[in-house]
């Protein structure tokens, strides 16, 4: 096999390489869910991690709210900011390839959100416009959970 053939073969795989990422990047892996949700397949492990940063938010969310009802906007911030994007720069890349686009999309636009509720609540923001904020970010977990479901592999 001369050089020009190993080369041209060579950048062939590299292509082929970078279109099949390309695809798992976008597509995940998902398959058809026991109901009309997408499942995502996951082994236990990351199903577990991806579960627990969800409960997390759940009570984050319900922090926030206890502190807009005592006016405490130190726990509105610290409860949004305990789950801001801090919370989600260790993830494993091997999990990241097995989630849809969408799906990391959403996730990570409430991470974002929750940074901007903790500052909107240092800055001194009213309790009715830091509700409207966390309404709006309970409407994308509400669209992922309607979209999605989490599979078991194992």
């Amino acid at each position: 096999m001369n050089t020009r053939t190993l080369s041209i073969t060579a950048i062939a795989l590299w292509l082929v390489t970078i279109v099949i990422l390309a695809t798992m990047f976008v597509r995940g892996n998902t398959t058809t869910g026991s109901d009309d949700r997408t499942a995502i397949v996951l082994n236990t492990p990351e199903r577990d991690l991806v579960l627990t940063e969800m409960r997390g938010l759940l009570t984050s969310t319900q922090a926030i709210l206890n502190g807009l009802n005592r006016n405490d906007m130190k726990l509105v911030a610290d409860a949004a900011r305990a789950v801001g994007m801090g919370s989600a720069a260790d993830v494993n890349p091997s999990l990241m390839t097995k989630l849809p686009l969408s799906f990391k999309q959403m996730g990570m636009g409430v991470h974002h959100e929750m940074d901007a509720l903790a500052d909107a609540a240092q800055a001194g923001k009213s309790p009715a416009e830091i509700q409207g904020m966390l309404s709006n970010t309970l409407s994308t977990c509400v669209a992922c959970h309607s979209a999605w479901q989490l599979k078991a592999a194992d």
